[in-house]
């Protein structure tokens, strides 16, 4: 018997590619639309290709997380968020409301420790999972009963990684990134790892000892050159680790109720899509719903 998926969104994760990879679109009278443009195709994609059980969105809660209590500078390096993107953050909230699918968010926690809770209650539950970002720091969740769905640009299909996949893409398993992070860090969430050691020294240095822990339990036989970039960083490291690691305890319930599209919350979702111009989306989601 085939088991039932869930599919996760990170919803402000797809929105902010949808934004920088989308041309400017924008209404008749002004309000930037390019990112609700391509977070609606993406929905539509998602119903059309997985057809879920049940589907959510998580999304990143206002104020910072307890990431920040253990380092400050946690993502400081992000540049603002432009305006035209802001006002459609807002807007997309209608539409995912009019959708009817629930949304998550919780002060303190990011979309990713979300995402991770929820696909952990829902493997106990026995779903399959298809968890949809841009974010790559969710292949570390990556299992036999979850995979992650990220969009390409250019039209090409989403790539979709399971642990195979993962192994592919890294050289090691997803229980080995949050070891990658730690080492070579990440300078999108300005995660600092240790100085001097990139892509290909983390991944020879997994492939020797596994998880950083293990490592510094066998210091003495850690290649000269990378021990002493490594032992006046560790305290770095394993704080690098602690950032990159994903809660997967968070506060959260969800009670895996079945999507279903009722017609008030179609007629919802057609006038939504209509207030932005997207005349075209709406045979083409209701054709997916």
């Amino acid at each position: 018997m085939e088991r039932p998926r869930l599919v996760i969104i990170d919803g402000y994760s797809l929105l902010f590619r949808a934004f920088y990879g989308t041309r400017f679109l924008s209404t008749s009278d002004g309000q930037a639309t390019n990112a609700l443009f391509g977070f609606t195709n993406m929905l539509i994609s998602i119903f059309s290709t997985l057809k879920p059980n049940a589907i959510i969105v998580a999304l990143d809660a206002p104020g910072k997380t307890f990431r920040h209590a253990d380092f400050p500078e946690y993502k400081g390096t992000r540049r603002e968020t432009p305006d035209e993107l802001v006002s459609q953050l807002k807007l997309s909230r209608g539409l995912i409301e009019a959708l009817a699918i629930p949304v998550f968010e919780i002060t303190g926690y990011e979309a990713d420790d979300i995402v991770g809770t929820l696909s952990a209650q829902a493997e106990d539950k026995g779903y399959v999972t298809t968890i949809i970002t841009g974010d790559h720091d969710a292949l570390q969740l990556v299992d036999e009963m979850v995979s992650v769905q990220v969009p390409q640009n250019g039209g090409k299909p989403p790539k979709t990684y399971t642990p195979e996949g993962v192994v592919e893409r890294y050289g090691f398993g997803p229980d080995r990134v949050i070891d990658y992070k730690a080492l070579a860090g990440d300078s999108s969430d300005n995660i600092p790892g240790v100085a001097g050691i990139g892509d290909k020294s983390a991944k020879a240095l997994i492939e020797l000892f596994g998880p950083v822990e293990v490592m510094l339990e066998r210091m003495d036989e850690v290649p000269e050159k990378f021990k002493k970039k490594i032992e006046p960083a560790i305290q770095n490291m394993l704080l690098s680790k602690r950032l990159a690691t994903i809660d997967r305890e968070v506060p959260v319930e969800y009670d895996f109720a079945a999507f279903r599209v009722t017609p008030e919350s179609l007629d919802a979702a057609r006038r939504k899509l209509l207030s932005f111009e997207f005349k075209n989306h709406v045979p083409r989601i209701e054709k997916a719903l």
